[in-house]
């Protein structure tokens, strides 16, 4: 069986625009969650959202080549290029060997909004040239493979909030079964609109809560949904072998990937979490041996009533009375739910734990549920040995992904 390192990350988060503020702003237990500053939301029943911030596309890009890409692609190639740089993979293989997997949730809306706008108002002829290459879903997936002339797989994913991490995950087999020897792979979003926000709003998914420091609480008694936000994250995926033979800096290895469907509901997690367990298991195949008080287990986390009880009952179905020895936390009471990029910057976040021995903690956790009694890490970071990590993230249409990494 062949081996699967990672040698390169690159973020763009509410917390941080790189992985190295990503690191101190996750170990700080710092709030990414305000008030949405890109547009007025006083209409809106949810207010607060987990922007990007201080962050000029222009200078990063270029103005000519940040124009013609909806944000959600600008944060991927800014992410994608973090990442290249710290592995070093360029020119080091040739180019029919290095693919991409990378996907988003929701796409190019940005565009799609600003161009039927222009079309209502200013007819057919004010429709950008450029409207369908922003908007496709698949256009980011395209402009890291163009970018870093990647000529072998490419892919593009969309598994809803678990897109980050099925990315990842179907890397991970690409290499496994020699399709190609690197992946770049992760997931991007940039989807805080009116529009979306009503929707998600209106079908109650977001927190009822417009204060940032109560809006987005995982795990707490007093959660009531999730907190939107946008961001990328890309991570160089490669052969172990190939990696070894050049002196790359190995991070991590992805030893092992859980992908199953609830086929429940369209929205809500199957209560029962039988699918949920199932992918957990997949994936910790890879880490037996490791004693679960040196596993961080990255939940999904996101603050609504129904997932967080339901990853608790994965959890323990899936470890038993070991559960208990996990330490457990969701960073998207730092991030806010960061949707088709979230899988791909929590394993970012695993990473980090394994590298700095340090489990980021949950924060705004004011109030236990009796019903969710692990150790959820609330509120500051513990220092503790970390040589193994899982990250789970499940979507809407019932999809679940999980991945599994292994300090190196």
């Amino acid at each position: 069986m062949r081996r699967i390192v990672i040698t390169g990350m690159g973020a763009v988060t509410p917390v941080g625009n790189n992985v190295e503020e990503f690191r101190d702003a996750i170990f700080s237990g710092k709030n990414g969650i305000a008030r949405i500053a890109s547009f007025d939301p006083s209409e809106l029943k949810a207010q607060v959202a987990g922007e990007i911030k201080n962050l000029d596309v222009n200078a990063v890009l270029g103005k000519a080549v940040a124009r013609k890409l909806d944000p959600f692609t600008q944060f991927a190639l800014i992410a994608a290029r973090e990442a290249m740089a710290q592995s070093g993979l360029a020119g080091t293989m040739e180019s029919d060997r290095i693919g991409v997997c990378f996907g988003s949730g929701i796409g190019g809306l940005h565009t799609i909004c600003t161009d039927h706008q222009n079309y209502l108002e200013k007819g057919a002829r004010k429709v950008s040239p450029y409207f369908v290459p922003k908007m496709i879903y698949n256009i980011a997936a395209g402009n890291i493979a163009i970018e870093f002339k990647a000529n072998g797989p490419c892919t593009a994913v969309s598994t809803a909030c678990a897109t980050g991490t099925t990315a990842i995950g179907e890397g991970y087999r690409t290499i496994l079964h020699g399709y190609a020897d690197a992946m770049i792979c992760g997931g991007s979003e940039s989807g805080i609109d009116p529009l979306t926000v009503s929707g998600f709003a209106n079908c109650q998914a977001l927190s009822d809560s417009n204060d940032p420091e109560t809006a987005c609480r995982p795990f707490d008694k007093n959660r009531s949904g999730f907190v939107m936000a946008e961001g990328a994250g890309v991570l160089i995926l490669e052969e172990y072998e190939h990696a070894v033979a050049r002196g790359a800096n190995i991070l991590a290895e992805i030893v092992g990937y859980g992908s199953t469907c609830d086929a429940h509901h369209v929205t809500a997690p199957d209560p029962e979490a039988t699918y949920v367990t199932k992918a957990i298991l997949e994936a910790y195949q890879g880490l037996e041996g490791i004693d679960l008080s040196e596993v961080y287990f990255n939940a999904h986390g996101t603050s609504t009533p129904l997932n967080d009880k339901t990853e608790t009952t994965a959890i323990k179905k899936a470890f038993g009375e070991d559960a208990k020895k996990l330490h457990i936390s969701s960073t998207k009471s730092m991030t806010g739910h960061m949707l088709g990029a979230t899988g791909a910057v929590e394993a970012i976040a695993c990473i980090l734990a394994m590298q700095n021995n340090t489990v980021p903690p949950t924060i705004h956790y004011t109030e236990p549920d009796p019903e969710l009694d692990l150790d959820y890490t609330p509120n500051t970071a513990v220092k503790t040995p970390i040589n193994g990590a899982i990250s789970s993230n499940l979507g809407f249409g019932g999809h679940n992904a999980v991945i599994a990494l292994k300090k190196v």
